[in-house]
Parts: C-alpha cells; structure tokens; sequence
C-alpha cells in the first residue's frame, strides 16, 4: 500500500521518457521526410514505432485503426481496371502510422527499402532515379535535424538554468591515484601534501574544461588505456594552479576507470519521499547516532562552529583526541534545531594490498587485522541466511579470513556453490556459537551481505598482509606479521591492560608507547582459538616507523557522507548568445564521447556491459525524472545527440552505412551490386540484432539487480 504512490510516480516517470523517446524519433524520421519532399521522392510511409499499425492517416481515406494500405492498392487496382471511378489522384501516396512498438521509425521511400536492397523502383519518383547528392542529403537529414534539435534542446535547458554538481573534489579515497597523486609544479608552488584535497577546484581536465563533476567522471572514463588523467586544480591558499598526471584505476562497482574522488557535499541530507524511505531513514539515523534529526534537515553547526560542509564533522572528530562532538541540525523551513551527541570512532592503517591482480584498501592496526563479517550497521538485509554481525570463521579454504581473504575467496568460487561458517550471538567471538552455512555466490562475485570487520567487536585477528603499499607508494611488511603466523588468535591484554576489542589494542599500544618514538618493546596477551584456550605472552618490537604509524592515528565522526545531498550550483547562460556556445560545446562534447566510447570498446577500457539499450535508457530516464523536467529536456538532448551519432557510424542498416554506399555509387557511377548489399545487411541485422538482445538482457539484469 505504501509503495504504490511510488510505483505510481515512476511510471509516470516512465511515460514521460517514452513519449520524449517517441518525440526524438520523430524528429529524426522528420528530417528523411522533408529531405524526400523536397528531392521529390515518392513517400509510401511516415512511421513512428514497428510491427502493426495502430493507428494511420492517409490524406483522402481519413483517420483509422490499422493501415490504410491495403485499402489504397484495393483503389488502385480497381481504377486501373477501370472497376471504379478516377478519383486516386486526391488520395495521398503517404500514409502516416503509428505502430504498436513504440521503440523506432522508418520513412519508406519508393524504390528504398534497408531490409530489401534488390527492392528497386523504375519509377520517375523512385528513390533510384533521384541524383546521388539528393540522395545523400536525404539519408543524413534525420541526423543533422536530431543534432539541430539537441542543439535547441540544450540551449532552452542553459537560458532556462540546470541545477548541476560543480567540477569541485568532495572526498578523496585514501587508497585511490588521487590521494598519493603529487602535483608536477608542487615544490614551485610550496605545496608538500600529496594528492587532490576535498575543495579543489577542477579548471581543466584532458584539455577540456569542465563544468560539472559529470564532466571529470566521463573524461576520466574515456582515457585512453595506460594513459594518465591530466587533471589542473585551483586550490584555496595556493597561488597558482596544480597540475596532476593521475593514472586511473578501474572502480570496483562502476567498472569504469576511476580517479577515487567523489563530488563535493552540500550540509542538507537527503529528504525522503514515501514511507519506506522514512523507515530506513530512522533505521539509518539511529545506527549512526542522529536520532531526532529530520530527513532534509541541514548542519547548522560542529562544536559551536558554523558548518560549511559535512566535513566539519570530520574535521571535529579528527581534532577531538576521541571526545564526544556536538553538532546541531536545523529545520530551514521552521528553523527548529535538533543538537546530538557523536562519539568518534578511531581510526585504523589504510593500506593497499593486492586482491585478484588490482590494489585494494585494507584497514589494519600495524598488520594486526580484524576478521570478517556481515557489517552489523547494514540497512537491507543480509541474504542466503546471514544475520547482521555474523563473523565468518571460515570461508571455503580460509580460516578467519579479513575483508580482503575473504572477498578473494568468495570470487574464486565465482557461480559455485561455497560452504561458510560464521559466529553468531553476542559477547566475545569465540563464545558464540559456531554455524555452518551453504551459499550459492552470484556471477558477479556476491553472496548478499556487506562487508564489515570486527575491529570495535572483538579482538580476533584474521592473518596480517604479507606486504602492504602506503599513499606514497612504498611497500613493506607490516610489523604484526612477526607475531601473528596463525589466523583466530585474540589480544586478551597488552603490557597487562585487559583488551576486548582491536580499537582497545589501538588505545593500549599508544599508552605504552606514548613516550617511546626511537622504539619501544610491547607484551601481548594471545588467546589460542583451539578448544582448550590457551593464552601465551609474546613480545612485540616495535621501530620508529611503526610507533609513528600508530600515534598518526586519528578519529572520524562515522556518519556516511552519502546521508548528504551532493551540492549543486546553477548552470545558467548569461545571454542568449552565451546559451547558443553553451548548446554548442554540449552537443560537440556529447558527439565526441560517444565516438570515444566506441574507440575505448576496442581498447577494453569501456565494456560492452556499460551500454544502454532501451530498456536501460528508460531506466535510466525515470531516475532523472525525478531531479525535475528541466532535466528530463536535457535527457533527451543527450540522448538526441546520441541517436544522431549512432545512426551515422559506418554500418549496415543504418544511415551511415547508406551514406558510405551513395558515396561508392557516385565515385563508381554505378550502386553497389545488390548481391553485395543483400550480404552486407544481412550481417548488419545480425550484427545489430545481437547487439540488442545483449544490451537488453544486460539491462533487464541490472534492472532486476541480478
């Protein structure tokens, strides 16, 4: 019951996007229209959609369901025999149809038919007899009209105004390019940090400038294999402008190349729209501790200090030696406030390790490495008979795997079936009790939980990396590979200090060596995982590095920053000639990444598994329904552009293939033999056929989530 105002909103959503689809098509198969009219070529149909008709109109005959073309060959075959009277001459040769498969359009000229090439016409006002250049101009007419359309499209969008993420850095990921990236002109302009900072402003990226966020995530997606991102940034503070080479790596969830930056953040939450949302909102506000406060309420302040942007919590935590942090969310439309309290959760090593060939983060204490599990703060939940705060035991093979072993075994078990146990209850790990649990691992490598770890839980220790590479790309081998030579084992105590948690060890070897920076040596406690317990002292040794490591250590606030809405700015022309370069410089730039995207196909870095089909873009377009209608127009620009590249590429079927061929007849003086074009689109309905039905089922897959 809840859900129907939704289901209801998204299909509107829906209807909006098909009939703009719909609009697109029209356009296009417009311009095939006009540019027969006038080479004055004989049109049988003007058609939006394919299969039956649903609906036709022939000037002469009137408005009726189905097609009118039986009945006017009926006409004419009793007027040539003399049945009926001569009145064929008021009835229009074109009939003009809308078709039952609402997903394309045809124009069908006499003497033209794509899918039969040997469908030739003697007729004065054939296809055929029309000049070669005519011909050209009719072919490429629905292509120039689509990008004439998304050219007004685009600047009806930018005289009207499109709110927009700005082409700003937001938070950076401590394991990405970006984070160890060092500018080329860093000493020249005294900056000593590594990396992008959140606040960066992006002035040019692979000699484009950008706009938006969207630009720097599609450029870096278009970079060419073992090619850099040339990235230039203005920074508060800094006199003059960074410039980077970045190596993108390709991201975990999008599959994309990805420099590991996120856009910036506005300080209002996201609102919610139905009840469902508003349940796991209060779900959500209450594992995080920001009970009371309101879906779209905004960070009014951090410890009495005007908050800017979320990372004023951060900011907070990190100064706050682990004390509590205050922040204040206010109501913009009462102005009510809502004041909680956040304690900071501390910080672990983040380092890269390697996982199936490709650096993955890892989170460590010196190499003392917490364990698995179902991350206790997920929403949604766990499936295949997992609970949230399950520790795995083992996985397959793996005994107390980390995030990483485990993850690297699941995948090895990619479409099997895969036997885990897990901990579950409360109290300390290797109290609980002890299940053994088949799941079945999807093809993308998932078995439906999200990854946790128990560092605040327990003290249980999976094995330390082997080897470990830092933000500055040095590699080493972390200090707790020395003790820990056997997964399970648990920190009972440190220098005596009794110890429950990995985040207790954290605070008791900093206590111990708070005064020891040339080195220090540290006893720990060990709990065996066999049956009997044991519990054996060993002593740890710790160098300089290692000591410096730990006290760099700092805290976090823990709330998500995907609990804010992004921040947008208004992209608006200041003129109407401003509006024009601006609809200009989209349809040039959506044209080109297009091409691209073809060309990084071949090369691997974009996969065919990221094009949309139809049931993809109508997705895709009911999610930007929901940021307004402006977007929408600018949607179906996109898409516009698009059609019009696509349609144009060198083919068979599609314009572009025509084209090529018209240009062969004029070059030969005579068409392309028709054995040859009857093979050339038989492979071009195959080709394209099984691109559909591959895109297609893509689509539906992600649609479902499966």
């Amino acid at each position: 019951m809840f859900g129907l105002p939704g289901i209801l909103g998204t299909l509107a959503d829906l209807g909006v996007v098909v009939i703009g689809f719909g609009l697109i098509i029209f356009v296009h198969e417009l311009g095939h229209f006009l540019a027969a009219k006038w080479a004055r070529i004989r049109v049988l149909a003007f058609a939006i959609g394919f299969g039956p008709a649903a609906l036709s109109y022939r000037k002469g005959m009137g408005l009726r369901r189905g097609s009118s073309e039986g009945a006017y060959l009926d006409r004419l075959r009793a007027e040539t025999e003399g049945i009926v009277p001569s009145d064929v001459a008021a009835i229009s040769p074109t009939e003009y149809r809308l078709n039952w498969l609402p997903l394309g359009g045809y124009v069908k000229m006499l003497g033209q038919d794509d899918m039969d090439p040997g469908a030739v016409s003697g007729a004065p006002d054939s296809y055929q007899n029309a000049a070669v250049w005519k011909r050209m101009v009719v072919i490429s007419a629905g292509v120039v009209m689509n990008l004439i359309t998304a050219a007004l499209v685009f600047i009806t969008v930018f005289m009207i105004g499109l709110r927009v993420e700005p082409a700003v850095i937001g938070a950076v990921s401590p394991s990405s390019p970006s984070a160890s990236a060092v500018a080329t002109n860093a000493q020249e302009l005294g900056v000593t940090t590594p990396g992008l900072q959140t606040g960066d402003v992006a002035i040019q990226i692979n000699d484009s400038t950008p706009e938006t966020y969207n630009d720097l995530i599609v450029a870096t997606a278009m970079v060419g294999p073992r090619q850099p991102v040339r990235l230039s940034v203005a920074r508060p503070g800094v006199d003059g402008i960074l410039n980077f080479e970045i190596m993108p790596e390709r991201s975990e969830v999008t599959g994309l190349l990805d420099l590991g930056i996120g856009p910036s953040i506005s300080t209002r939450l996201f609102d919610v729209d139905n009840a469902a949302q508003r349940l796991a909102w209060d779900r959500i506000s209450a594992v995080y501790g920001l009970t009371g406060v309101e879906p779209g309420m905004t960070l009014a302040s951090v410890n009495g200090v005007r908050a800017s942007s979320p990372l004023a919590l951060g900011s907070a935590a990190r100064s706050s030696a682990g004390a509590d942090i205050d922040a204040v969310f206010r109501d913009d439309d009462t102005g009510r406030e809502t004041t909680v309290t956040i304690t900071p959760e501390p910080e672990l090593n983040t380092d890269q390790v390697l996982l199936n060939g490709a650096q993955t983060p890892l989170d460590h204490l010196l190499g003392l490495t917490p364990v698995m599990s179902v991350e206790p703060k997920q929403i949604d939940d766990p499936k295949q008979g997992l609970q949230r705060g399950d520790v795995f035991a083992r996985i397959g093979a793996v005994e107390f795997p980390s995030i990483v072993e485990g993850i690297r075994e699941i995948r090895a078990h990619t479409g099997e079936p895969l036997s885990v146990d897990v901990l579950r209850g409360t109290g300390p790990v290797l109290d609980r009790v002890r299940m053994t649990i088949s799941v079945n691992v999807e093809r993308d490598g998932r078995i439906g939980f999200i990854p946790g770890d128990t560092r605040d839980g327990d003290a249980i220790l999976a094995l330390p990396p082997p080897s470990v590479t830092d933000r500055s790309g040095e590699q080493r081998t972390p200090a707790g590979a020395a003790i820990i030579q056997s997964p399970g084992q648990r920190i009972v105590a440190v220098n005596g200090a009794p110890t429950a948690t990995l985040l207790d060890v954290r605070e008791a070897l900093r206590a111990a060596t708070l005064d020891s920076a040339d080195g220090a040596t540290v006893t720990l406690a060990l709990e065996s995982p066999t049956p009997q317990r044991p519990v054996r002292e060993v002593a740890w040794t710790l160098d300089s590095g290692a000591i410096a490591r730990l006290h760099a250590l700092s805290w976090t606030s823990g709330v998500p920053l995907a609990m804010f809405e992004p921040e947008q700015v208004l992209l608006q022309a200041e003129g109407p000639l401003d509006a024009v370069g601006k609809g200009y410089r989209q349809t040039k730039r959506v044209m080109i990444s297009t091409y691209l995207t073809f060309a990084r196909l071949a090369q691997g870095t974009v996969k065919v598994e990221h094009l949309k089909g139809p049931v993809g873009i109508a997705h895709l377009g009911t999610m930007i329904a929901d940021r307004g209608f402006i977007w929408v127009v600018f949607f179906l620009g996109l898409i516009s552009v698009n059609l019009a590249v696509i349609n144009f590429l060198p083919l068979p079927i599609v314009d572009g293939g025509q084209f090529l061929m018209l240009c062969y007849e004029g070059l030969r003086g005579r068409p392309v033999p028709i054995p040859v074009q009857n093979a050339v689109t038989m492979a071009g309905l195959v080709l394209i056929g099984s691109m559909f039905l591959f895109v297609t089922f893509n689509d539906v897959k992600a649609l479902l989530g499966v």
